[in-house]
């Protein structure tokens, strides 16, 4: 390891800032890296300045890169996008998405806890962002709670239908269906574990009509009991790890989420590194791209959601 470099410690909770992965991937230290994509490389709209030549750079340093994201979306859907925004998939072993994951489970059905769900569900799901395809699990979406084995929450704006159509309705309309769920002791599974998202460059709390994270929280406050399908749950870097036949030690993850992302790798036994450039800009008093954080405001906000990097970068780049 580079002079001066220090690792987070579970008993010290120590991590040094720097200000480009360069020097951390030159050490080839790591073998692979497991990165967030949403305030990370882009925003949905755009890359982020760097990232791409960032991701080039990795790549020419022998680094297997790993997408993982809490989209509701399928994993080919993700690199699609990633495509389309200037990205090269060929740098990348894959792509493993929250909502990939909630599909290969529920399809598989080899995990004790999801061979007793049941086949039929109340699908919470997307309208205006486009609905989520449920074919090939052998899934009966249900509107009658009385019927209704499971509740799969992808999104908060509609209600699948059984015909299936999906009926747009106000966060106020799901609680009231999730009250009724948690009275008959319904199990969740949550595609979607996201709080806050970063939008069109500008940073901001993702409302809450727009977050499955959200609402399963709120279901768990019900007493209902959820299924967490990505960050921060360690699922969904051991799928990585999988994926790449990688164990912890070689690995790393890099994301802009302190509660998704950094204690996600925490959970995982695996070293990370925290952007703060994205969500939790505007907690750290950060006004320009690329603008440092300072180390205290970044220790105080480590302790606050209780989430410890290895590492401190304003942004993704070289």
């Amino acid at each position: 390891m580079a002079p001066g470099w220090s690792v987070i410690s579970p008993e010290s909770h120590l991590f040094q800032s720097f200000n480009g992965l360069q020097q951390l991937a030159e050490t080839r230290r790591f073998k692979a890296w497991f990165l967030d994509q949403f305030g990370v490389l882009h925003d949905g709209k755009q890359p982020y300045p760097g990232a791409v030549v960032a991701l080039e750079k990795l790549a020419e340093c022998g680094t297997k890169m790993v997408i993982i994201s809490n989209s509701s979306r399928r994993s080919s859907t993700t690199m699609e996008k990633l495509k389309s925004l200037g990205f090269d998939p060929s740098l990348f072993v894959g792509a493993i998405t929250s909502g990939e994951l909630t599909h290969r489970y529920l399809q598989r059905r080899d995990d004790a806890w999801f061979a007793a769900l049941g086949r039929s569900c109340i699908h919470m799901t997307w309208s205006s962002r486009g609905a989520i395809s449920l074919e090939g699990l052998g899934i009966r979406v249900v509107d009658d709670i009385e019927e209704a084995e499971f509740i799969l929450a992808h999104g908060t704006e509609a209600l699948g239908h059984p015909s299936g159509d999906s009926l747009p309705m106000t966060l106020e309309e799901l609680e009231k269906i999730l009250e009724q769920c948690a009275a008959k002791k319904i199990p969740m599974v949550v595609a979607n574990p996201d709080f806050v998202t970063v939008e069109a460059r500008d940073l901001r709390v993702m409302p809450v009509v727009e977050s499955a994270g959200t609402l399963a929280s709120k279901y768990e406050k019900l007493g209902g009991e959820v299924k967490w399908m990505g960050k921060p749950d360690k699922i969904i870097y051991q799928s990585a790890m999988s994926m790449v036949g990688v164990d912890a030690s070689d690995s790393i993850a890099v994301g802009d989420s302190l509660h998704h992302d950094i204690k996600g790798a925490n959970a995982a036994g695996i070293q990370s590194v925290f952007i703060t450039g994205g969500i939790h800009a505007t907690e750290l008093g950060l006004g320009n791209f690329e603008e440092t954080a300072d180390m205290n405001s970044v220790k105080a906000l480590a302790s606050k959601y209780d989430a410890y990097p290895s590492y401190v970068l304003p942004s993704f780049t070289w």
